[in-house]
């Protein structure tokens, strides 16, 4: 379908290779439309600087010749261009307090500049990677925010996951080593080109008007829009109409398609806030849930959470999370709550030892099991520093930490510490894990499947989708089509990205 003011898009050019580097000032910035969000994740530290070698401007070289620079990767947030010389989006001149004005130049994080080889990123949740919405964030081990171009590992780090974008291990010894730079956007949910928010409510006005309600119009367009382009529509609607796009598209909508569309319309550290509440309210409480997006979500982004949670709910997270949960799983999650893992890449052989022998001797060596250490190793070390304790303890003990842990604990805090040991070792299988139990059997586990396919699908989708089908025999998208219906799954379907 076409909506009005826009011509058919043509595709994006694939990176060619150049000779030169981008040279700074190459283009004006261009005037853009949208205006800074609030609520997004700010930047992730620790992320990878640009690679040396490249050739240096020569004074008075001939211009830049067609074809040579590569085209610039997708940004994780709208503002000023890039120093390499990119054109701006244009949106720093606006104000939106929807999303976190301390962010540069949008709601989602800016990334390094990043060449094509994933990464929630390599993993998303590695640190550098901002969720995008939590784009960006895009999934550091987010998965954390996907990494990809690694070397597969070594046979002589046994058990250890198969490289993918978001979790990558660089070859060459034993040890595994800090993960390659991050190359390349590994979501599903791009920037729409030219996408204008003024003309974007116009066609969600049209489509709820009169007798019945367009789906297919509505779809077509939350389907194609990045989060940093959605959450804007908000304000525009309000602005054109004087009516609040939340509350017509819950008077048009119902079921699970209609919370879908809600969740596409907040942005990331909102969208975490909202689910973490729901999580925790009335009675019972969903531990999963928690678990989820406490041992996933980078730094930045949950410090960023917490300040959403506070501002919104007039608590803060660690208070919720303290009058709900009880117990060493509590604990657990006070912890991740922090937002306070080391990140430094660096990895410190000797202490990796030390710790695994500190997990072995708090374990399986011991009659009973010393919970604080495992908490106080599990969410307090650095990502890459963790990998190698795992290797250490399964090289020492003969059985893998997870096998450990299932060992030693149970319950809430069983799933909880495996939570972390996953994300922490390859989170888009995590991911592709908890997608999967959503959906098999009888039933489907339809908030989880709205939250992952939503969180993700601007993180690292595409390398969620590889480890679906590797591990469970049949692609993501055709088990979201055989269990879900309708224009619920003709949404799902969009965030997916397609069949593999």
């Amino acid at each position: 379908m076409s909506y009005p003011g826009y011509p058919p898009q043509p595709g994006t050019y694939p990176p060619q290779p150049g000779l030169y580097p981008p040279q700074p000032g190459a283009y004006p910035p261009q005037p853009g439309v949208y205006p800074p969000q609030a609520g997004g994740y700010p930047p992730q530290p620790g992320a990878y600087p640009p690679q040396p070698g490249a050739y240096p401007p020569q004074p008075g070289a001939f211009p830049p010749q067609a074809g040579a620079y590569p085209p610039a990767p997708p940004s994780g947030g709208w503002g000023g261009g890039p120093a390499t010389g990119y054109p701006s989006t244009g949106f720093d001149n606006f104000s939106n307090p929807g999303y976190n004005a301390g962010m540069p130049g949008g709601g989602m994080p800016q990334q390094q500049q990043q060449w094509p080889a994933m990464g929630y990123p390599g993993q998303p949740g590695q640190p550098g990677q901002p969720m995008p919405g939590y784009p960006g964030a895009p999934s550091p081990n987010q998965p954390m925010p996907g990494y990809g171009g690694a070397p597969a590992p070594t046979p002589a780090y046994p058990k250890v996951p198969s490289p993918n974008p978001s979790m990558p291990f660089s070859g060459g010894g034993a040890m595994p080593v800090n993960p390659p730079i991050n190359r390349g956007f590994r979501g599903t949910i791009k920037d729409f080109p030219g996408a204008d928010p003024l003309k974007d409510v116009e066609v969600l006005r049209k489509a709820m008007k009169g007798f019945g309600t367009d789906e297919h119009a509505i779809i077509e367009l939350l389907g194609s829009r990045s989060n940093k382009q959605r959450v804007p529509l908000l304000r525009a609607y309000k602005t054109s109409y004087g009516k609040d796009l939340i509350k017509d598209l819950h008077s048009e909508l119902s079921g699970d398609f209609r919370k879908l569309v809600m969740a596409t319309l907040k942005s990331p550290a909102q969208f975490d806030a909202s689910e973490l509440h729901t999580a925790m309210k009335g009675a019972g409480t969903d531990e999963a849930c928690l678990i989820e997006i406490l041992s996933s979500r980078s730094n930045a982004e949950i410090k960023e959470i917490n300040r959403v949670y506070k501002e919104e709910h007039k608590k803060t997270l660690e208070d919720a999370i303290q009058s709900d949960t009880s117990g060493h799983f509590r604990r657990l999650l006070i912890s991740l709550a922090q937002g306070n893992r080391d990140e430094r890449e660096a990895v410190d052989i000797s202490l990796a030892k030390q710790d695994a022998q500190s997990l072995y001797a708090a374990g399986e060596q011991k009659l009973g099991t010393d919970e604080s250490k495992f908490n106080a190793i599990l969410c307090a070390r650095s990502k890459p520093h963790l990998r190698t304790v795992f290797y250490e303890y399964q090289k020492m003990s003969g059985r893998d930490i997870e096998s450990s842990i299932g060992r030693e604990m149970s319950g809430d805090l069983e799933s909880g510490m495996l939570a972390v040991v996953k994300c922490i070792k390859n989170t888009p299988a995590y991911f592709a894990e908890r997608l999967y139990k959503a959906m098999k059997g009888l039933g489907t586990k339809d908030q989880t499947l709205i939250r992952i396919m939503v969180s993700r699908s601007e993180v690292d989708m595409l390398d969620i989708r590889q480890e679906y089908v590797k591990n469970y025999g049949k692609s993501l998208y055709t088990h979201i089509s055989g269990d879900t219906s309708g224009d619920y799954k003709k949404l799902l379907l969009k965030f997916c990205g397609g069949n593999d």
